[in-house]
């Protein structure tokens, strides 16, 4: 970590920073743990030129889910760019491997943050960030009609720019519409975490779960869901205590497909091609 930023943080932590050892997490930033005489601190650091919004996006997110009081989150100490540095001040959560109880108890808290009722309209007040790309989070009445134009529609019109899909395999717009208007019915909004891949949670070595690395957004609750199951590492035990909250819909298999669309597609226009026959037979298979 530059030294310049290094002092910087110790003047805002009003402490002397003894410590500071890379830790794992940093696919798009890298991350630090710093250490005090009497406390511990994690910082995200990044150059780019999105480095800054996407802190702030980080910092909104965990902050929107911190406001349910439903889920834990690592408070937020500071976010800022100063000379060529971003960076993103956090509370740092000791984590061991989860148990059974442990997993349930995530699965207890998230169907929770689902279920509040806090939220009325799908999207969210600023746009953000899934992993280094660009989300649009514009409001609309209808969950398809958001699905279809602030979901699909732009990682298609990318993946479509980057010569990773070719036009002749991309549904129009109108299509588009009109299937996930067929699919997507009887939707009601609820805060999401957006990217909840088994990376993104993390359990306290007390057993309290966390959520880290959000991409939230008003939405449909099968969204959450469908991303756990695209990488596993979620065991029958979540499954099953959420569904005590939140019932299966009758179409899950279609919704879990549909949605796993557009983390694969995201996926396509951040890793390349080998994302490309998965998007490929979702599409066939339902535009």
């Amino acid at each position: 970590m530059n030294q310049q930023l290094l002092e910087h943080i110790s003047y805002l932590l009003c402490v002397k920073i003894d410590g500071v050892k890379p830790i794992s997490g940093g696919d798009i930033s890298s991350v630090y743990l710093l250490e005090t005489e009497t406390e511990r601190f994690v910082c995200k650091v990044n150059q780019g030129v999105s480095a800054l919004r996407l802190f702030q996006s980080e910092k909104t997110g965990l902050e929107a889910i911190a406001n349910t009081k439903t889920v834990a989150t690592p408070l937020v100490y500071h976010c800022e760019a100063i000379w060529n540095d971003a960076f993103l001040l956090m509370e740092y959560i000791e984590s061991k491997s989860p148990n059974v109880s442990d997993i349930e108890r995530l699965s207890h808290h998230l169907a929770a943050m689902h279920t509040n009722g806090s939220a009325i309209q799908f999207g969210f007040k600023s746009n953000n960030f899934i992993g280094s790309l660009q989300q649009s989070n514009t409001f609309h009445d209808q969950w398809s009609t958001f699905y279809a134009l602030e979901r699909l529609l732009p990682q298609l019109k990318l993946a479509l720019n980057q010569k990773l899909l070719p036009s002749g395999e991309i549904p129009s717009e109108e299509l588009l519409l009109e299937r996930c208007a067929s699919l997507l019915m009887d939707v009601k909004p609820a805060l999401l975490h957006g990217d909840l891949w088994g990376g993104n949670f993390l359990v306290s070595t007390s057993g309290i779960p966390y959520l880290i690395d959000p991409a939230v957004y008003c939405g449909h609750t099968e969204v959450d869901i469908a991303m756990t199951r695209l990488f596993g590492g979620f065991s029958n035990n979540f499954y099953n205590a959420y569904r005590r909250h939140v019932p299966e819909p009758r179409n899950e298999k279609e919704l879990t497909d549909v949605y796993q669309l557009y983390y694969l597609l995201v996926h396509l226009n951040l890793f390349g091609a080998s994302y490309y026959s998965q998007v490929k037979s979702i599409l066939r298979r339902y535009f």
